[in-house]
């Protein structure tokens, strides 16, 4: 039902679904992007949904408690807590936790946000990148084309280990994806061929 809701919505918006979503994937990292916009949310979930999957969305622990937690668990909250397991020992890092989310859950699809704001970045966080490979997951590329106004997932990368070869095709596939906030946007500049 929530399905085909989201179908009309999208529909009477005059925005239409793109599928490259395999069957038997079960898990992936998922980036979304462009994010310059409140709007990007929006057009993310109704074509998620659409498609029928389920993202979740990493968040530190504290918010998983009441009043917040029921809330942020409906939305695919998952809460991650760095302290340390013993004290005296370091933290854990971010991409640590989050490819062990992928042992303890055999269906995942964790979203994540590169750009890590709505204002124009030209270096991306690949933090993503790092918990795909140590989790041998592949990464899912959403997204939302204002232009052409389709949203969905475009392309399965699948790790080849070499880190400037698939960080170049990623930004490849984004470079040709139109914002809402055109110059809000960059692809990471770094792993742009020239």
């Amino acid at each position: 039902m929530l399905s085909n809701l989201a179908y009309r919505s999208l529909k009477l918006l005059g925005w239409q679904t793109d599928n490259q979503w395999p069957e038997d994937l079960d898990q992936c990292v998922m980036i979304a992007a462009p994010h310059t916009s409140n709007w990007d949310a929006l057009y993310a979930r109704l074509a998620l949904k659409v498609l029928g999957v389920n993202v979740k969305l990493t968040i530190k622990d504290s918010y998983m408690k009441f009043p917040f937690g029921p809330f942020v668990r409906a939305m695919g909250g998952i809460g991650i807590d760095r302290s340390p397991k013993k004290e005296g020992e370091p933290r854990p890092s971010m991409v640590e936790l989050m490819s062990n989310l992928f042992k303890q859950h055999p269906k995942l699809v964790m979203l994540v946000t590169p750009e890590g704001t709505r204002a124009k970045q030209e270096k991306w966080k690949t933090g993503f990148y790092h918990v795909a490979v140590n989790a041998n997951v592949p990464i899912a590329l959403a997204y939302m084309d204002y232009a052409n106004k389709k949203a969905g997932i475009g392309k399965i990368v699948y790790p080849s280990g070499d880190y400037e070869k698939d960080m170049q095709e990623i930004m490849q596939f984004y470079g040709g994806i139109h914002a809402k906030f055109p110059e809000k946007f960059s692809v990471d500049t770094r792993y742009i061929s020239q």
